[in-house]
């Protein structure tokens, strides 16, 4: 598999919980570049899972995101971003700061 991003990219992983965003973002991205929902809602509440604090999580993930593509970094927002209000949070940031919007979606394949 070749996938061609730019330097500058917000990339947004789509899928469904379990569908292998964060092994395959472990994979092909460096760890800092990496930005988990699961992380921020880890360190707002001690409890990744914890879906109550759901929009603290994401204020605090796209402000660390914003400060990224002001520095010209890569950032990767791994979350489920099913959405549409999710991934346009992602353009908007993208638009903000005049980088490449990249989406990279992962399915679940069926058990035979």
């Amino acid at each position: 598999m070749r996938i061609e991003i730019p330097e500058l990219a917000m990339v947004a992983l789509i899928g469904v919980s379990g569908s292998g965003k964060s092994t395959f973002a472990k994979r092909y991205f460096k760890p800092t570049e990496i930005l988990s929902s699961d992380y921020f809602r880890a360190l707002i509440s001690d409890d990744e899972n914890n879906q109550q604090v759901t929009a603290q999580a994401f204020d605090t993930l796209y402000y660390v995101a914003s400060k990224r593509l002001e520095l010209g970094l890569m950032t990767v927002i791994d979350a489920t971003n099913l959405q549409k209000d999710a991934r346009a949070a992602v353009l908007r940031l993208s638009k903000e700061h005049k980088c490449h919007a990249t989406a990279i979606v992962l399915g679940i394949q069926e058990e035979k």
